[in-house]
């Protein structure tokens, strides 16, 4: 496992660095299923990047990914699962706040997460059999805080429809930050800058912090309380185990 983990450590950067490479370049954008979801030629060169990679030095071991329709099952061997990049609105219009994001799972079981900030060139990677670390540093698992004095961070739009209650927890906190972009967000929350996270979002945005959230005190359900389903949109919470209890008691 040390030797795949060290693999995802170096690809993740490669595929970080052809990025950078490649964003002086015009882009190629396109819509998905509306104007505002939205994928570039380079979200799907990084994919095929990374797919290749996998692919050549472990043949056997099958992906999930964003782009492209490529899907199979965690449950069913040893699969990769991608976001070649997270966040691609910011990418196009801000040109950071993007991540690339690999989780590696074994018959339904993460064995690690990797969360790479492009731009700031901060790697999140570890969980399971290993610590959680940002670049050289090993980060702390959650440290209790009061809602009085701690931030949260949510989708937009179920923030301002208080979907589930969003909005009330909100009020019990010095407030929201809105990043645009799951990867981000949780990498946040797992550096004990914001308590949680709220968003609706696919499995390849959620699965390597599910796995490095394990390792640090954190949980990922769907807003109803259960385990995601790793196969559709839904919408989540990534909260500290500590806090679940008093959380639940506004987000119902």
């Amino acid at each position: 496992m040390e030797t795949k983990f060290t693999f995802a450590k170096t690809i993740i950067r490669e595929a970080g660095q052809f990025i950078r490479s490649a964003m002086a370049e015009k882009l190629k954008i396109e819509e998905k299923t509306q104007f505002d979801d939205l994928v570039t030629n380079l979200d799907k060169a990084a994919q095929d990047l990374l797919i290749a990679k996998i692919k050549s030095a472990y043949p056997k071991d099958n992906v999930m990914a964003e782009e492209n329709g490529v899907r199979h099952p965690i449950t069913d061997g040893h699969v990769w699962i991608l976001d070649p990049i997270d966040g691609t609105v910011n990418f196009i219009v801000q040109g950071e706040n993007f991540a690339v994001m690999i989780a590696y799972y074994e018959d339904g079981v993460g064995r690690f997460g990797l969360i790479y900030d492009v731009i700031k060139d901060v790697l999140y990677a570890g969980g399971g059999q290993f610590d959680v670390y940002a670049n050289d540093k090993k980060m702390l698992p959650y440290q209790d805080k009061p809602f009085n004095r701690s931030l949260i961070s949510a989708n937009s739009s179920m923030f301002a429809e208080n979907v589930h209650g969003i909005r009330d927890l909100a009020r019990q906190t010095l407030g929201v930050r809105i990043y645009g972009g799951a990867g981000i967000s949780m990498s946040q929350v797992m550096s004990g800058r914001l308590l949680a996270y709220f968003s609706f979002i696919q499995p390849w945005d959620y699965a390597a912090a599910f796995i490095m959230g394990e390792k640090l005190g954190y949980q990922l359900l769907t807003l109803d309380g259960q385990t995601p389903d790793f196969k559709n949109r839904q919408m989540i919470m990534f909260v500290p185990k500590q806090k679940l209890k008093a959380i639940k008691q506004f987000i119902k």
